[in-house]
């Protein structure tokens, strides 16, 4: 959110269908400025339906079939919300998402596909799983694929889809030499949408596979084990699946929008009854020119719908989408052979197999190598030492963005020291002691660059991340005051991004027991959240100071979230690493902190790195320390990260606290900052175990990671 030009409008993608993956690849290279783009998907990855039956035979891994919703809303500028919407207020232009204050739009557009649930079946939601949506489908699929036990699978629904995937299904429990059988239900006839050649070869290819068909069968019940018939037979399942037909999900229902059999009515425009809310895919139907639910619409959309979301916001004239009358069905036939058909006849065998391969890679492609857009360039005069201040990596968010220590203190040296009898000098420790009518307060400030779009989920993190300095003195969280610099915004814009950033800010404040009592705002150039918080000691606060040789050191988070976020920045991050990163960074040290109430030595681990903050401690309590590699928890894609040679903006300056350290991939991750980090404490021996065991039972990732020792201000790094 660092642009010139103000934003005055936001344009919301409920799911990461399609249509919407396309569109946000466009909007990376073409962002219509004023507008900001937001995509709400329940998960950080898509699966490209394209390739699904070659995942089930087992031709493809799982990565080859996911689109990186992360990655992508990054490259255009989006923000990404992680979270199922279920319901969209079109009175007040608000989508609500579980957990989180309503999102605003002046412009919506729905692509969240279909589902194959059949409600109407007793015990299809207890016992089977829907081919869609097709996320959930690929890793029940993937847990059954991998067992060695006996495989009985039954699907229902003898059209294009289910045939591809009992074929898929065959193949791959054929290839492991699986004691296996597969049924394919219809209560109709099989493939009724094909002609009669296709229909055919495909029969004849399920034949060979050894799949039983059951034509014009009706199914009366699915039970844990078996899927009951009409007639009264019961067929042994050990994973049973529905792909018969297309429903539409329920929530859409309750919008208010014109519906047809439940899916989102849309004119040529891919407009619904109301035109500032689109849908595309498979979960619109297309009033003027209706056609069945396949993925070559959705693509063939996209451009449509891209030109038409930055006419209605820029006042230009809107597009018609003219869907083609028919097109090539290319339909995998479980081994690496395919059948293609149009306008009535088909071909099969392994070279409609390596051209099907070839446009699903190409597909996919477009979303992984995704084009570079340089940033501009510097002016042709400048000043000297302009390259050097701007280094060679671009500056990070979060903690990556806070002055160094080398520098800090520096600027902090020539200050007078304190003068007050009721404010007790505490250097370099985590918040200030105050002692007011006898009783003993902690104070401290924090605010953080944006390192990420999401206002609610950085309100979340910045909050944390300041609550972070009274947990580590084992305070409790009394008073706040919050300070916000929001980019440029219209004035609708402004209060939708305050509204949701104090809501989320109260919510989670309050939750840590601590109240708002007032704040500051102003207008800059991105998007800054930051908090001044005090807290009660009911004891003497745990301060950097009484760490003894001998204690045990213990991390309550694992380390990785500068390289991370910086990984990110460049495009090199997965998209599930950056969310778990995320959920780390989130999660409340409060419970830690009265679990480790008692340390003789506390500190939140964050901007100057683990190996920095424990110099904190070494220095205030007249230690050294040992680390044990091994032992120290990462996040998942940090270390991949460091190997690769990604580092925040401040490691450098990290590492020069204790140079004597190796470099290399986990060591330099002691180096790597921290935003709401997690705890490091000090503790006896003799108290590590049961304390470490209460951690984990309140569901913190701790680790024993080390001790101290009697060797003062020198750090030693075991398994290195």
């Amino acid at each position: 959110m660092n642009a010139a030009l103000p934003l005055t409008h936001d344009v919301v993608l409920i799911g990461g269908g399609h249509t919407h993956a396309l569109v946000l690849r466009k909007w990376g290279m073409r962002p219509l400025p004023g507008a900001r783009m937001t995509l709400i998907n329940p998960g950080p990855t898509a699966p490209y339906s394209g390739m699904l039956p070659g995942f089930v035979a087992g031709h493809y891994g799982r990565d080859d079939l996911d689109i990186d919703l992360v990655r992508l809303a990054r490259f255009a500028g989006a923000r990404i919300v992680i979270g199922a919407a279920e319901h969209i207020d079109t009175a007040n232009r608000l989508v609500h998402v579980p957990g989180r204050p309503p999102i605003a739009f002046d412009l919506c557009s729905v692509d969240i596909g279909i589902t194959s649930e059949m409600p109407d079946l007793p015990g299809f939601a207890q016992h089977a799983v829907p081919a869609k949506p097709l996320g959930a489908f690929a890793e029940r699929w993937a847990h059954f694929a991998n067992a060695a036990t006996p495989a009985n699978v039954v699907v229902i629904g003898g059209g294009v889809a289910g045939a591809e995937l009992a074929m898929a299904m065959a193949y791959q429990l054929r290839r492991q030499s699986r004691d296996a059988t597969v049924t394919l239900i219809d209560r109709d006839r099989m493939l009724t949408a094909t002609g009669a050649q296709t229909r055919e070869h495909i029969t004849q290819q399920m034949q060979g596979l050894g799949i039983t068909l059951l034509e014009q069968t009706g199914v009366r019940e699915i039970q844990a084990d078996a899927v009951v018939l009409q007639d009264g037979r019961s067929l042994r399942s050990d994973f049973t699946t529905g792909a018969a037909g297309a429903r539409a999900h329920g929530w859409i229902g309750q919008s208010g929008l014109a519906l047809q059999d439940g899916f989102i009515a849309v004119n040529d425009r891919l407009q619904s009854s109301d035109p500032a809310i689109f849908a595309t895919g498979d979960c619109a139907h297309m009033t003027d020119a209706p056609r069945p639910k396949a993925g070559v619409y959705a693509v063939r959309q996209a451009p449509v719908l891209y030109e038409n979301i930055c006419a209605t916001l820029s006042g230009g004239a809107l597009r018609r989408y003219r869907p083609q009358r028919d097109y090539l069905k290319l339909i995998s036939l479980g081994r690496k052979s395919a059948l293609a058909e149009r306008f009535g006849r088909s071909w099969t065998g392994p070279v409609m197999w390596r051209w099907k391969d070839r446009i699903d890679r190409t597909f996919m492609n477009r979303f992984r190598d995704l084009p570079r857009m340089d940033p501009p360039g510097l002016p042709p005069v400048h000043t000297v030492g302009m390259i050097e201040a701007l280094g060679s990596k671009p500056m990070c968010g979060g903690c990556g963005a806070k002055v160094g220590r080398t520098a800090l203190r520096r600027a902090l040296a020539p200050l007078a020291g304190n003068r007050r009898a009721d404010v007790t000098p505490l250097p370099g420790d985590d918040a200030a002691l105050l002692t007011t009518g006898g009783v003993q307060q902690v104070m401290t400030s924090d605010h953080l660059r944006a390192l990420i779009d999401d206002p609610v989920m950085m309100t979340r993190i910045a909050a944390n991340h300041a609550l972070g300095d009274i947990w580590a003195m084992a305070a409790t969280p009394q008073a706040a005051t919050a300070t916000v610099i929001l980019p440029r915004l219209s004035d609708t814009m402004q209060q939708r991004m305050l509204a949701e950033i104090m809501a989320t800010a109260t919510d989670t404040l309050r939750s840590a027991g601590a109240e708002i009592v007032g704040g500051h705002s102003s207008v800059g150039a991105e998007l800054t959240i930051g908090f001044t918080l005090t807290g009660l000691c009911d004891s003497a606060p745990v301060t950097l100071a009484g760490g003894q040789p001998g204690d045990v050191l213990i991390l309550t988070k694992p380390l990785g979230s500068g390289v991370l976020m910086a990984a990110d920045m460049a495009g090199y991050a997965r998209g599930n690493w950056i969310v778990a990163a995320l959920e780390h960074m989130v999660q409340p040290q409060a419970q830690a902190s009265r679990i480790l109430r008692k340390a003789h030595a506390m500190t939140d681990v964050t901007g100057f790195g683990l190996a920095g903050h424990l110099h904190g401690i070494c220095e205030a309590s007249g230690t050294g320390a040992i680390l044990a590699l091994d032992a120290i928890p990462v996040m998942e894609g940090a270390l991949a990260m460091a190997k690769a040679g990604v580092r925040s903006s401040l490691f450098e300056d990290n590492r020069s606290l204790v140079p004597h350290l190796p470099r290399h991939g986990k060591a330099d991750l002691l180096h790597d900052p921290q935003t709401a980090g997690g705890l490091l404490a000090a503790v006896p021996a003799q108290e590590a175990d049961r304390l470490l065991a209460d951690l984990r039972a309140a569901g913190y990732p701790a680790a024993r990671i080390g001790a101290l020792t009697a060797d003062s201000g020198y750090i030693a790094l075991e398994n290195a």
